[in-house]
């Protein structure tokens, strides 16, 4: 037990992640690029919990000279001086922000530091100002220029974004204190922020017109995050102790990782990646789990779907362009940039003939989460999909008890004041298949077969679900059509059984009315 492997739970500190001998997957390679690049002003935008605050302290490491802490890692044989340089590390992510007065006192702890450092005599009490003489006096005394690494530009707005008043103070001292960075360029080795949002329309960064913005950048895609081969070239033994305590093989907690936790994707071309937060706390605990919910709601997406009468059944799946990703502009929010940016949609693919992306789910953990936090924004329920109500509907599938697991998934419809508006069967369609995916059960929509198409397929180890749904139609008229079009036909050599289902859904009632079930064929393997 002593020697097992140390994973940084919340290890933001990149000295102390090394002293400590933590495991550390080895992103330096990006500091290559971004010290040869000749940018001088770079912005990330990406999820919480995805690795922001690590690479920027990492950055502060590097741009000290503390060469160290880097031996055995890439940067340490690149073609670099070493030299020390005054590193400013804003944090913005320390305050809630919730009073006018709260960034200007954060700002005021923050620069006393610096100035105490480098010996600064206040003369003014402006907080721009005093900044600007900061980055001047540091580069004066040091002889070398400074290096300002923004940790969550971002908090004071998102915290405020229902508050009018906090929200546009906050966003001209920002403005204001930002400034400096084109104003003190002379003095200034690099920029670096990072934020969750990347808001369109505003004036923070509105005299920066050099900013570097690699969000988009397939070149930095993986620069947060942990792709599959870094999964497995760091945490073999990691995921050799998961499967140990879940009684599976390597391969199955290899799939489980990957159905929970990867699938995200913040480029048109760049790898998927795991979750790191997610990974290493489930290595960690050696436990499937949903770690990244357990860190809260963005209060960015919580306030903004409140404003906004998004259509949800519009929203997974969806096509956009890069452009309709990049920005978000906070009077009129878009749904897609919003669930996009806060990392509960994510890229899938992208088709360069028509420049569209196409947007879905990333993984399980997240569809969890969006099912149990983010999906009564948009419909209100007389009840929460409970944990009981999700056993109630998978274990029964699993079981080949189909009539049980209807039973309450009408139950759940029953329970919706539908601002999800179910008001025909394509609508209807979308909402019942949303559902079932968002549970976690392996479900198909449309699969073509050679005489039409069949709504919705679910697949379990021993079951085969064909289910034809219809609106203001019986439940019989639906089986009749499983069965006209021979729907099963393509499982018929397959080895698990075949349960045919007919679903109604009613208008007036705005239910699920009636269902008829059929066994085309029992499981040869029970």
């Amino acid at each position: 037990m002593a020697n097992r492997i140390k994973y940084p739970i919340g290890q933001q500190d990149f000295k102390t992640l090394r002293m400590r001998d933590c495991v550390y997957v080895d992103k330096t390679r990006f500091i290559e690029k971004i010290v040869h690049e000749g940018s001088q002003y770079y912005f990330l935008a990406r999820p919480r919990r995805f690795g922001k605050s690590l690479f920027l302290s990492t950055l502060q490491y590097f741009f000290e000279g503390q060469r160290e802490l880097f031996k055995g890692l890439y940067v340490d044989s690149i073609n670099w001086r070493w030299e020390k340089y005054p590193v400013l590390h804003l944090d913005l992510n320390t305050s809630r922000y919730d009073d006018p007065g709260m960034l200007k006192g954060a700002l005021d702890r923050i620069f006393r530091n610096w100035e105490e450092q480098y010996e600064v005599e206040v003369k003014d009490t402006d907080y721009s100002q005093r900044f600007a003489t900061i980055i001047k006096i540091a580069h004066e005394k040091t002889g070398m220029p400074v290096v300002i690494l923004v940790d969550e530009y971002d908090k004071p707005l998102v915290g405020n974004l229902s508050n009018n008043d906090n929200f546009d103070n906050y966003k001209k001292e920002l403005a204001s204190l930002y400034s400096n960075f084109k104003s003190s360029a002379e003095h200034i080795r690099l920029v670096f922020l990072t934020g969750v949002s990347r808001f369109s329309k505003l004036s923070v960064f509105s005299d920066l017109n050099n900013l570097n913005d690699i969000t988009f950048d397939e070149g930095f895609s993986d620069i947060c995050g942990i792709t599959e081969n870094e999964l497995s070239d760091n945490f073999g033994i990691g995921i050799e102790e998961l499967a140990d305590k879940s009684g599976v093989s390597f391969l199955k907690a290899c799939d489980e990782l990957k159905r929970n936790y990867d699938g995200y994707c913040f480029t048109k071309y760049g790898n998927f990646i795991y979750n790191p937060w997610s990974l290493l706390n489930c290595l960690d605990k050696r436990e499937i789990a949903n770690y990244w919910n357990e860190t809260g709601i963005p209060t960015l997406l919580a306030e903004s779907l409140k404003r906004v009468n998004a259509d949800l059944e519009k929203t997974f799946n969806s096509y956009c362009t890069e452009d309709d990703l990049k920005g978000l502009d906070l009077l009129n929010p878009n749904p897609l940039a919003l669930l996009f940016q806060t990392g509960y949609l994510t890229i899938k693919s992208y088709n360069p003939k028509i420049r569209r992306i196409r947007l879905g789910l990333p993984n399980n953990e997240v569809k969890k989460g969006f099912l149990n936090v983010l999906l009564p924004y948009y419909v209100r329920c007389k009840h929460a999909m409970s944990n009981q109500v999700v056993d109630d509907i998978v274990i029964n599938f699993i079981l080949g008890k189909p009539d049980k697991a209807m039973e309450a998934l009408q139950a759940y419809f029953a329970g919706i004041d539908f601002k999800l508006k179910i008001e025909n069967e394509n609508n209807f369609h979308n909402a019942f298949f949303l559902l079932i995916d968002l549970i976690g059960l392996e479900a198909t929509a449309e699969a073509h077969t050679s005489d039409g198409s069949i709504d919705i397929t679910i697949k379990t180890d021993d079951y085969i679900y064909i289910i034809e749904l219809k609106y203001d139609h019986s439940a019989e008229d639906a089986l009749q059509q499983i069965k006209e079009k021979k729907y099963a036909r393509p499982y018929q050599t397959d080895s698990r059984g075949i349960v045919e289902i007919g679903v109604a859904f009613s208008s007036k009632t705005r239910c699920i009315e009636d269902w008829k079930i059929v066994n085309y064929k029992q499981s040869l393997r029970l």
